[in-house]
């Protein structure tokens, strides 16, 4: 079994508003998703309509690429990433 190119990575969405608003320090805090996507069927980043609990309503949540995020929130010893 190949173990270096899965086809089903872990990203972590994140509220596009609350980024925006983070500058304007309106928003308390940034809403994050965690979820898998297909290498193969979704090439590009990933963008999904979430709910915001800090926007309080359906905003679109982006997929982000920093690793030390995805490392800390999925361990080495859990999930292979």
């Amino acid at each position: 079994m190949a173990k270096g190119k899965d086809v089903r990575i872990r990203v972590i969405l994140e509220c596009i508003s609350c980024v925006r608003k983070g500058a304007n320090k309106e928003s308390t805090g940034i809403s994050r998703y965690s979820t898998q996507k297909n290498r193969h069927n979704t090439p590009g980043q990933l963008e999904l309509k979430k709910f915001c609990r800090y926007c309080r309503k359906h905003t679109t949540h982006g997929e982000i690429k920093n690793r030390s995020i995805v490392c800390s929130i999925f361990p080495k010893n859990r999930f292979n990433i």
